[in-house]
């Protein structure tokens, strides 16, 4: 089975993947594997981006969706008529005749990567680029998102090969059992920056802890007042801070969002 792997410590960012998805399927069709995507509206390969806390405690991610390739696809679930079949590297793939008028399928999918073209009335998404897998283009092979990335944060291989230690799937809650992998997804934080109210100075030193039944975590704050605690867990927290005999302790809450608590009094 082919597949990506995506390291999201080497994605900057740049939209690389997702200009060469559009250049490559806008305006000309790759029939029998798909019609031409719109110039606006689809993204085949989307990389989304997410902005995670509050001022001045923010940090940006950026996370390339393209097709999960799921094997237990709900989009071929929905699909009558033999509107999708599975190829043999493991990518779902609509047909675009069989499919006309089925939206039901670009509404089954829970990663939102299946479109429905209104001017067409298809459901299309990413094939993968299977015709240049199977040869359509004398120059190129690979799958476009992967030739276009400059960091190297998209790897394309067979799934078997690819290192995937520490490789992640996205939401797996989801039950659709995707087959494409994640490196350093972004996991919750929690920051902030320590002061003293009397001595109108930051805290440096400070010792942070957060503890919940998923674990305790520790941080100490820097030359700043900054502390950062990354890699949390979706939990609810206590956060215990303290300094030179001062102690503070907060209730914080991972489970809807990354958490900038901004300016602290130590107190």
């Amino acid at each position: 089975m082919k597949t990506f792997l995506i390291d999201l410590d080497r994605c900057t960012g740049c939209y690389g993947c997702q200009m060469g998805c559009k250049d490559e399927h806008c305006n000309q069709s790759w029939l029998p594997y798909a019609e031409a995507q719109p110039d606006t509206g689809q993204f085949w390969m989307h990389v989304k981006q997410y902005e995670r806390g509050q001022k001045p405690h923010v940090k940006v991610s950026y996370i390339p969706t393209p097709c999960q390739r799921c094997e237990n696809a709900p989009c071929m679930a929905a699909a009558e008529d033999e509107a999708m079949y599975l190829r043999e590297d493991g990518m779902p793939i609509i047909d675009p005749a069989r499919a006309r008028g089925q939206k039901a399928i670009a509404d089954a999918c829970p990663y939102g990567v299946v479109f429905w073209n209104e001017e067409l009335e298809i459901p299309q998404k990413c094939t993968g680029c299977a015709h240049l897998i199977d040869g359509q283009d004398e120059f190129i092979n690979v799958p476009r998102c992967f030739d276009n990335c400059p960091t190297g944060a998209i790897e394309y291989g067979e799934e078997s090969e690819l290192d995937l230690e520490g490789a992640e799937l996205l939401n797996p809650e989801f039950g659709t059992q995707p087959h494409l992998w994640y490196k350093a997804l972004p996991k919750r934080f929690v920051a902030g920056i320590v002061y003293d109210p009397v001595e109108k100075e930051i805290v440096e030193g400070a010792s942070c802890t957060l503890v919940g039944t998923s674990g305790t975590f520790t941080a100490t704050t820097d030359d700043m007042g900054d502390f950062w605690l990354r890699g949390l867990p979706r939990d609810d927290f206590t956060l215990t801070i303290e300094a030179g005999g001062k102690r503070k302790t907060l209730p914080v809450s991972t489970r809807e969002k990354d958490i900038g608590l901004g300016d602290i009094a130590l107190t």
